[in-house]
């Protein structure tokens, strides 16, 4: 079996999320659950300002667009091409679609490297390097996408968050 990779296909305008349902929905009727992965309408949060109030929405980071991650063959490209309100793969070819690189996929937000770390909120650090080197703080946060900590250091006597990355933390014992 061919390895699953991440296509981008063409949809029309506000069709994204029915698009969605109606190819998670074949995927059940056709048991293509080993063949299409995962479907994709990637959202993000935004704040908008409507007559003075500010109010958190989520918009579609790719209006017109949606992910599949899925192994390609010519069944699967048969279903996803005829599902209604999708107008085709991106590509320069309509026959071949072309995968998503995992640097694309990165860049997006959409697929991150799974990374085990050996600190967690609360413990102690210090910077192994970089313009923070040799401070020593407290994690916050820890953010995997961007792989960084939040840290707290003490700046002329106040709690000042710092953003580190994971290569720069050294966890104090």
């Amino acid at each position: 079996m061919s390895e699953a990779n991440w296509y981008v296909v063409h949809t029309y305008s506000g069709y994204e999320n029915k698009v969605k349902a109606n190819i998670e929905k074949t995927i059940e009727n056709r048991k293509l659950e080993d063949q299409i992965l995962e479907v994709s309408v990637p959202m993000q949060d935004v704040v908008e300002v409507k007559n003075g109030v500010k109010k958190r929405v989520q918009k579609k980071m790719f209006p017109g667009y949606v992910l599949l991650h899925m192994v390609m063959n010519d069944d699967v490209w048969y279903v996803v091409r005829n599902t209604r309100g999708v107008t085709g793969f991106v590509g320069p070819d309509s026959k071949q679609p072309v995968p998503l690189t995992d640097v694309e996929m990165r860049s997006m937000g959409i697929k991150n490297d799974e990374l085990s770390v050996d600190f967690e909120i609360g413990d102690m650090i210090t910077v192994a390097s970089g313009v923070w080197e040799n401070t020593t703080g407290q994690i916050r946060k820890i953010d995997p996408h961007k792989q960084s900590v939040t840290i707290s250091v003490d700046m002329f006597g106040r709690e000042t968050p710092v953003e580190i990355g994971f290569s720069e933390v050294k966890v104090r014992k």
